[in-house]
């Protein structure tokens, strides 16, 4: 019953962090599934996936209901990250892992959480989101590659479609969020329909799935809310340093630096991810002070 507790626990806080952030949701809650229900990982990525049927449906809703998504990238993103997502979940059931591709992913969101950070924290324009339409030839690639490693990895879905996004400028960070939430909906059925086939039913830890699922459902609308009432350029920071964070330890084995260094270079993010909030904050009084000059 404790544990079962703790579980419901791990399951708000992950989709308290993924609907704020567009990620974590399953790098979490597999994280702490693999140590503390001592699931394999194809099990764990199974009841991740299953609870998020639910929680990325009352995400989504919650999000629609503030006007944190754009429609018109749902599809594009949604259907290819479904396929993948599929796959994904009948290679890794086929104990077949994504352990070889983890260097080159890790290299390529920590190199684009340090592009958003700067984007959102440093740049002196008023105007860091430019509103422009992003290609189907970009979102469909995307939603492929990033279901397939969502499923695969029991998380990735949000790490990678988040950043990728935000880094085009094009979309205000709360509708990339809540479009890349509630896009995962679609992402979970096919990952569990891929599970289900794979894996025997009676093999499907049903409590650790209820137990996060609650947890899930407690949290999405609380996210959603902080996402609506977020300013543009303290979201974009909070989400590039944590992607820096979340990546810092397999970028750093990837490029071979010595890991008695580790906890130097976490160090020096956290610094480099205060200073920029810093930053971010001060642009937003800055952009505002014309405003009020005006109003009096």
């Amino acid at each position: 019953m404790r544990n079962l507790i703790v579980l419901g626990i791990v399951g708000l806080i992950a989709q308290l962090v993924d609907g704020s952030l567009g990620m974590a949701y399953g790098v979490t809650s597999t994280t702490l599934l693999l140590a503390i229900a001592g699931l394999t990982p194809a099990l764990a990525s199974t009841a991740v996936h299953l609870s998020e049927v639910g929680t990325t449906l009352a995400s989504g809703v919650s999000h629609w209901r503030f006007g944190n998504v754009d429609w018109s990238k749902i599809v594009w993103l949604a259907v290819p990250g479904g396929i993948g997502a599929f796959l994904g979940a009948v290679v890794l059931s086929s104990v077949i892992s994504a352990e070889a591709a983890e260097p080159i992913v890790a290299i390529f969101l920590f190199l684009l959480g340090a592009y958003v950070l700067a984007r959102f924290a440093f740049n002196r324009s008023n105007n860091v989101v430019e509103n422009l339409p992003i290609p189907r030839a970009l979102l469909s690639p995307l939603g492929l590659i990033a279901g397939f490693l969502d499923a695969v990895g029991g998380g990735g879905w949000g790490p990678i479609s988040t950043p990728t996004l935000l880094s085009s400028g094009r979309m205000e960070p709360r509708k990339v969020v809540g479009t890349v939430d509630t896009s995962e909906f679609v992402v979970a059925i096919a990952a569990s329909l891929g599970f289900l086939i794979s894996l025997s039913f009676a093999d499907v830890p049903w409590g650790v799935v209820g137990a996060i699922l609650i947890g899930g459902l407690i949290a999405a609308p609380i996210a959603a809310w902080i996402v609506r009432h977020l300013n543009a350029r303290v979201l974009g920071t909070a989400v590039g340093g944590f992607i820096l964070l979340v990546n810092a330890n397999t970028f750093l084995e990837a490029v071979g630096l010595d890991p008695e260094l580790n906890v130097i270079v976490y160090a020096a993010i956290v610094v480099v991810w205060t200073t920029a909030l810093y930053f971010a904050v001060a642009s937003i009084r800055r952009e505002r002070r014309p405003v009020l000059e005006t109003q009096e």
